[in-house]
């Protein structure tokens, strides 16, 4: 059966990794009481490859930034739509967000979500 995966390119300062890092593993409880199946956060590492665009291009990043990569599955688009519905009423979500000073810009953010093309 066909997943349906949402995908996340966000620049964030790297001195907030650590603190990035605790939301997200509270988020991915969240997210996963909430039916997504796989969460991954990853954070830039190899970001200088040449002859390509490197996401820190992509995501036009400052010298003092790098970028996480995400991704969350789920068993299929209306279950990620139940889901995302849920997890921002989801009462948690207030207190792992703090919307006067947020970690990241959200307005920099990339976002989309993608159907399985392959899996192996």
């Amino acid at each position: 059966m066909s997943r349906y995966i949402d995908g996340f390119v966000i620049p964030i300062p790297t001195s907030c990794i650590d603190e990035y890092r605790l939301m997200a593993e509270q988020a991915a409880i969240i997210w996963k009481d909430h039916g997504a199946l796989d969460y991954w956060e990853c954070v830039g590492d190899d970001m200088d490859i040449k002859d390509v665009l490197p996401f820190t291009q992509l995501a036009n990043t400052t010298p003092d930034e790098t970028v996480i990569f995400a991704w969350v599955v789920f068993e299929s688009k209306e279950a990620r739509d139940a889901a995302n519905t849920a997890i921002f009423v989801d009462p948690r979500m207030q207190t792992i967000m703090d919307t006067s000073n947020p970690i990241f810009d959200c307005k920099r953010m990339a976002y989309g979500g993608f159907r399985q093309l392959v899996h192996a």
